[in-house]
C-alpha cells in the first residue's frame, strides 16, 4: 500500500478513535441513562451560583477590593488581620440575601424528590459556600468547603449555624467592596465571639480555607456516595480544586457514566471519553430539561 494512502488510514483511524472517546452530547441518551439510574451524585461548583449572581472572586475582575480571595481566605490573613477578613466575609454573607436559587439548584432539587418517590438517590456534594441548594430544598448536601452560615471558634472549636445580619454590631455597614473602601480595623474583641459563657473566644468563617485540608468525615461522606453511585453529573465547576478534581475520573474509573454540565470544556472533560456526556452552556438553562421527571 502507497506510503501516503497508509498515513491516510492511520489518520482516519485516529480521528474515529478521537471521536468515539469524545464525550457525549445525546440527551435522550443521557435522559435514559438517568431514568435507570438509582443512586445520582451532583457535584457542584461555583458556576451555578454564578448564574444567581453570586461574585466569585475568580478570573478578571475577581477581586475584593485590591485582594485576591486567596490572599485573604487563609489562616495567615485571618491571624494577621481578622477584622480585615471578617469584613469580607460580612460582605458575602451580606450579599445572600439579594441572591437566589436558580432554575438549576430548583431542577436538582426537583430531581431529587422524584427520584425518593421512586426509591433512589440523589445526593448533592459542592464545593460552594452559599448554602443555595439548600435554599431550593436540597436536602443532606455535602458541603465540602463548609457554608458562610456556620462559625467555628478557635478556642473551644464549637461550631453553629449563625444566619445574624450583621453577624456584630461592630461590622455592621462595613465591607464595602470597592477598591478605596479602607479597612474598618474593629478591635478583635468586638468581632464575632463564642456564644459559649465559658469560652468567649474569637469565631471565624467555617469554611476550608486555602492551605487547610478537608474534614475527613465530610470526605468520607463524599467518597461513600462516590463510591456507590450509577450515574455522576458535573456541574459548573472547573474541576481543577483537588481532592474534587479527582472525583468524576474516580467515578468513571468503575466505568460508571458521568455527564458535564459546563460553558465550556474543563480538565475532566476529555477523562470522560466515550462513556461520558457533555453539554454546553448555563446550567440554568441545560439542568431542567435533563433533570425533568419521566
Amino acid at each position: 500500500m502507497h506510503s501516503f494512502t497508509q498515513h491516510l488510514l492511520k489518520v482516519g483511524k485516529r480521528a474515529a478513535f478521537k471521536m468515539a472517546n469524545r464525550p457525549s452530547s445525546d440527551m435522550a441518551a443521557f435522559r435514559e441513562k438517568l431514568k435507570a439510574s438509582k443512586h445520582l451524585v451532583v457535584l457542584t461548583g461555583a458556576g451555578v451560583s454564578a448564574e444567581s449572581g453570586v461574585p466569585t472572586f475568580r478570573g478578571a475582575g475577581g477581586y475584593w477590593r485590591t485582594y485576591k480571595a486567596q490572599d485573604l481566605a487563609c489562616p495567615e490573613a485571618f491571624q494577621e488581620n481578622p477584622s480585615l477578613v471578617w469584613e469580607f466575609y460580612h460582605y458575602r454573607r451580606e450579599v445572600m440575601a439579594s441572591k437566589f436559587p436558580n432554575p438549576a439548584h430548583h431542577a436538582i432539587a426537583e430531581c431529587q424528590k422524584w427520584m425518593e418517590k421512586e426509591g433512589k438517590k440523589l445526593v448533592v456534594i459542592t464545593q460552594n459556600i452559599d448554602e443555595l441548594h439548600a435554599r431550593a430544598d436540597t436536602k443532606g448536601v455535602i458541603e465540602l468547603h463548609g457554608s458562610l452560615f456556620k462559625t467555628r471558634c478557635t478556642k473551644c472549636g464549637n461550631i453553629e449555624v449563625n444566619k445574624d445580619s450583621p453577624i456584630c454590631e461592630a461590622l455592621r455597614d462595613k465591607g464595602a467592596p470597592d477598591p478605596d473602601s479602607k479597612g474598618a480595623n474593629i478591635p478583635e474583641k468586638l468581632l464575632p465571639r463564642c456564644g459559649i459563657p465559658a469560652c468567649g473566644g474569637l469565631l471565624r468563617p467555617h469554611v476550608v480555607w486555602f492551605g487547610e485540608s478537608l474534614e475527613s468525615h465530610i470526605l468520607e461522606k463524599a467518597d461513600t456516595e462516590l463510591d456507590g453511585c450509577d450515574l455522576c453529573l458535573v456541574v459548573g465547576t472547573s474541576s481543577v480544586v483537588y481532592p474534587a478534581a479527582m472525583f468524576a475520573p474516580q467515578v468513571a474509573s468503575r466505568g460508571v457514566s458521568v455527564a458535564e454540565f459546563n460553558l465550556e470544556t474543563t480538565p475532566a472533560t476529555q477523562q470522560l471519553g466515550g462513556h461520558g456526556f457533555f453539554f454546553s452552556g448555563p446550567c440554568g438553562q441545560s439542568l431542567p430539561t435533563a433533570l425533568a421527571p419521566f
